[in-house]
């Protein structure tokens, strides 16, 4: 059974439980299947050799998701090659798709957690009362070890995208 985090965070004020570990910077990110589309699922190792940034949203049709998303898909051009910026979801990947279709963003790489949520149980993100994956970012090198990570204690916040793009650039 999957590690409890009771009271980890909180939906406007209302204490939620976190399901899975607390991770920290120096840990080993670990491995997750996540769906690119419908056929298509792609893990941790499929972005071997590359920083990645992965930005974690409850749903892409949430203000604040939506406002995340479309900032990370800013940064990205002045980021370089080597980078990779994850955005993961529960939402379905079609929808994901038609969100990207529709806000114009191309340059972040949407994966949905939606049939096992593998990413939000291993990185302690899944919130057990309404399984979708609590904002939050990691920031993992080229060698799969976590150098930034920030877990909101409020879903409803923004993260701190600074910190989060300074992290990236510290391992260039």
């Amino acid at each position: 059974m999957a590690q409890e985090r009771t009271e980890a965070a909180t939906f406007k004020g209302n204490p939620i439980t976190l399901i899975g570990p607390q991770l920290q910077t120096g840990d080993s990110a670990p491995d997750f299947t996540v769906s690119k589309n419908l056929l298509e699922e792609v893990s941790l190792k499929d972005y071997a050799g590359k920083i990645k940034l992965i930005s974690v949203v409850p749903s892409l049709d949430t203000g604040v998701c939506d406002a995340q998303t479309r900032r990370f898909n800013q940064e990205a051009a002045g980021l370089g090659e080597d980078v990779v910026i994850l955005t993961i979801s529960v939402d379905l990947p079609f929808a994901q798709a038609r969100w990207c279709g529709a806000a114009g963003v191309d340059q972040v790489v949407t994966l949905s957690d939606y049939k096992t949520r593998s990413f939000g149980e291993a990185y302690g993100v899944l919130i057990k009362e309404f399984q979708l994956d609590m904002r939050s970012i990691f920031v993992i090198d080229q060698n799969d070890k976590i150098a930034y990570v920030e877990y909101l204690s409020e879903m409803t916040e923004h993260p701190n995208y600074e910190a989060a793009i300074e992290a990236v650039k510290a391992l260039r």
